[in-house]
């Protein structure tokens, strides 16, 4: 037979025995002899558990026992599902990599941040090579600020061995700098939607005659010239 640990996980009714207790619950907590607890919680029909034992005194709830691990249980799955899981993902350059390579390896690097994955990025330094570390710094570093709208620098580069090292972290959601070509289509877009909308008001005026647009206004003055030229041939 299957034993639920959780069952036994709290202590329940007569199972508490400390002289006085704090039942907390929506209207709040009021502290209260253990016994004057237990009676209430008979009133009601539901059981005194024991959710914070350390607490001076104990914290306890008037709840069913089966339906308050129900929620206990419930809680903890959400929990659960609310936590991402971050895993660290390597890119691994030699300190003389070519454009192509880099590239390539970027776009890696971008996908693993969006994604919420951090970035351990490194050069490695085979044989005489390590005489070039320098060059893998400004590698590094360029790699960095080719990230900066998605990651973070947790760690600058640093040597390890034959190792530079370079780690990276996700920035979160929304907090992104958005790209000066980001910025300028944002601003072509807005001039194009406010060009539209005063083209569109022109030709309000245009069709409304009875609101005083540019068609009204001929009509008067026509009718206007009109008279004018009767009363002098009159």
């Amino acid at each position: 037979m299957k034993i639920d640990k959780k069952q036994n996980q709290y202590r329940i009714n007569e199972q508490i025995r400390v002289r006085e207790v704090r039942i907390v619950g929506e209207s709040g907590s009021t502290v209260m002899p253990t016994k004057q607890a237990l009676d209430m919680a008979r009133e009601q029909g539901v059981d005194l558990v024991e959710i914070s034992p350390n607490a001076n005194p104990p914290v306890c709830r008037l709840i069913d026992y089966s339906k308050f691990l129900y929620q206990q249980k419930k809680r903890q799955k959400e929990m659960k599902a609310k936590q991402v899981k971050v895993e660290v993902k390597e890119i691994r350059f030699g300190p003389q990599t070519d454009e192509h390579d880099y590239q390539f390896k970027l776009k890696h690097a971008k996908e693993f941040l969006e994604e919420g994955n951090k970035v351990r990025a490194y050069v490695f330094f085979r044989g005489r090579s390590i005489l070039f570390k320098e060059q893998g710094e400004v590698l590094l570093l360029r790699f960095a600020n080719d990230l900066e709208e998605v990651g973070k620098v947790e760690s600058m580069p640093s040597l390890e061995g034959k190792k530079m090292f370079l780690y990276l972290a996700p920035k979160k959601a929304g907090t992104q700098k958005k790209s000066q070509q980001a910025r300028d289509r944002e601003a072509a877009e807005a001039e194009i939607k406010e060009a539209k909308q005063v083209k569109q008001n022109v030709e309000i005026d245009v069709e409304a005659p009875a609101n005083g647009g540019l068609l009204a206004n001929a009509k008067i003055s026509a009718d206007a010239l009109k008279k004018l030229t009767e009363e002098t041939d009159a």
